[in-house]
């Protein structure tokens, strides 16, 4: 069996799928036109977020029975098609849940502190002490929404600094770390907010003009989820009048960024969708990918 990799993942899973006995191809950075030339004759794809998997690229693989995307979200592939033809699609969630809430950890720190800011300052030549006054983290009330696995993780970090740790999700099943509340009494109460959910047409917009304007003024945001689950105009005001006192973004509607409005403010900082890259975090995905394909094809 034959196998394409259209997104870089760690060599040890390359390893894995080779020792299994399959033909391994890895194109990275392959055009779609191309991909479409070859899916043919190939019968997994893995990929992480740069491939899409699209119900023409699924329709025109008739040898494709397994479809693996190197991480957590799914966003980038047809399920619906997938699943007309048949198509297992495996990924791995649980591989990069630390490395994600570590950085939404790492920006909470640099939004209280204005580390990026301080250190755009030094480089400038300048020294500001008086300028860079924070916020200390502990005794905050942080707002998470959405408790899966980056949420969860979060929320252990956040209670182990001494915050207070509120949560709403879909489920009313008690969450495993802070307090689960309902999104308005969230909003209300939070100090810094921080956003762990899929886009869906549910939670597209879920922060809206409506709902920065039931939050605590001087509030600070935080998107380590998935762009568009924040109403990025909507932000700018809230910034421009001081209503959101910070905003720090993985994510964002349109990416690679067209537009670097929100990036003018001093009060924003941001990073171009990293989440999940640390060496540790894209092993885990790597390897556990080629084995959950491996076996797929296995029919294990």
């Amino acid at each position: 069996m034959k196998v394409i990799i259209t997104d870089p993942i760690a060599s040890e899973g390359v390893k894995i799928l080779r020792d299994a006995g399959f033909t391994v191809d890895e194109k990275p950075g392959i055009p779609p036109a191309e991909l479409l030339q070859v899916i043919p004759e190939y019968d997994a794809i893995i990929v992480r977020s740069a491939t899409k998997v699209t119900a023409e690229v699924i329709n025109t693989g008739k040898n494709l029975k397994v479809i693996g995307r190197a991480g957590v979200g799914l966003d980038n592939v047809d399920r619906k098609a997938a699943e007309a033809r048949g198509i297992k699609v495996v990924n791995t969630p649980e591989a990069t849940s630390v490395s994600v809430a570590e950085l939404a950890l790492g920006m909470m720190f640099a939004l209280a502190r204005s580390i990026p800011q301080a250190t755009a300052s030094l480089r400038a030549g300048k020294w500001e002490k008086k300028a860079f006054k924070g916020t200390e983290l502990f005794g905050k009330t942080l707002g998470i929404i959405g408790s899966g696995r980056i949420g969860t993780e979060l929320a252990k970090r956040a209670l182990a600094l001494g915050m207070k740790v509120l949560v709403y999700r879909r489920s009313t099943t008690k969450p495993a770390y802070g307090e689960l509340c309902s999104l308005d009494e969230l909003l209300a109460k939070s100090d810094i907010i921080s956003l762990h959910i899929p886009k869906t047409p549910e939670t597209t917009h879920i922060l809206n003009r409506e709902a920065f304007a039931k939050m605590k003024k001087g509030v600070y945001i935080i998107n380590c989820a998935r762009g568009g689950v924040i109403d990025e105009g909507a932000l700018y005001d809230a910034l421009m009048s001081g209503q959101v006192a910070g905003a720090a973004l993985d994510v964002f509607e349109q990416e690679p960024l067209a537009d670097y409005k929100l990036f003018s403010l001093p009060q924003v900082i941001g990073t171009p969708h990293i989440g999940a890259q640390t060496r540790e975090g894209q092993y885990r995905a790597g390897v556990g990918i080629a084995e959950k394909v491996r076996d797929a094809l296995k029919g294990a």
